[in-house]
Formats: structure tokens, sequence, C-alpha cells
């Protein structure tokens, strides 16, 4: 009995602890369609394709999100630091003059979109989970995804995530 309730415990820790840890994103994540600042219309596929063979930092983000705007001190340094890497910020704002508003009052550098459909109707984030924001993904110089999910700039496994894909 001890040694089912041992490995009922294992496989449910290795479960959980392997829940959400996707490699490549869903073809309905690829397909959803963001705004530019230019307002022109760009699938997130084109997006990875336009950076293709570089690391990809993202950031899902949003003007209105506290947490958001309190971590833009630890990103600019991470972009100070981390020249090499191509940063597309995802914003949720919920309007395209809140998005911009954002973008300059910030200062933000960056390859910046802006989702043309809400949270919650968002095929994208239903397909990556999200349930919290800011998120941040790394996609991996060879187009997998690296690290899929941290809430916090000051998580260790970005940086480590980054310099293994140096």
């Amino acid at each position: 009995m001890k040694l089912r309730t041992i490995l009922f415990i294992t496989t449910l820790h290795f479960l959980l602890s392997c829940e959400g840890q996707k490699t490549t994103f869903d073809e309905i994540a690829l397909e959803e369609i963001f705004t530019q600042t230019d307002e022109s219309q760009i699938q997130f596929k084109e997006i990875l394709e336009k950076n293709k063979g570089k690391t990809i930092f993202i950031d899902i983000w949003a003007s209105w999100c506290s947490d958001c705007v309190a971590g833009i001190p630890e990103l600019k340094k991470l972009q100070a630091k981390e020249k090499e890497l191509e940063y597309v910020l995802l914003s949720l704002d919920k309007t395209k003059e809140a998005w911009k508003d954002g973008i300059k009052k910030h200062q933000l550098v960056g390859q910046h979109y802006l989702f043309t459909k809400k949270w919650k109707q968002s095929k994208f984030c239903e397909s990556i989970n999200l349930d919290w924001i800011p998120r941040y993904i790394i996609v991996g110089k060879n187009g997998t995804i690296k690290m899929y999910k941290a809430t916090k700039i000051s998580d260790k496994t970005i940086q480590k995530t980054i310099n293994e894909d140096k």
C-alpha cells in the first residue's frame, strides 16, 4: 500500500510539473491576428517567421496591468543586458489608443503588437493557458519554445534559458 501511495504521489508530481510545458505553438495560436503599430494586421506565425533564427523574448502585457507596469524597469535592464534578443511585446490593451499611449509613456522598445480579440475571446490566449499577465515566453533560435511560462522577469529560469540558447 505504501509503495502505491509513493508511486501515485510521484506520478502526480511529475504530471503537475509538466503541465503546460509546450515546445511549439498550436496552429490556432499561430493563426491569431494582431494589429501592428502602423494599424496593419499580422498573424502570429508571421511574427515568428520574421524573427526566425533568433531568440525571441515574448512579453504579454497591458498598460492597465499594474504587475506589467511594475515589471517594465526589469524588462529594460534585461534589454540592456541581452541586446541580441528580439523583444516581441503582445498587448492586451482594450483600445489602440491605450496601447500606443502605454508604449510611448513607458518608452517600450521592441516589436509591438496588439491583440485584436479580448483576452477571453482570444484563441492564442486559450491555447497558451493564459491566466495572468505579465507572461513571458522564450522561443529559441531553432523555433521551439524554450521557456513557456514566467510571470516575473526576476524568475531565474529566464536568464538560464537565455544563456542556454546563446
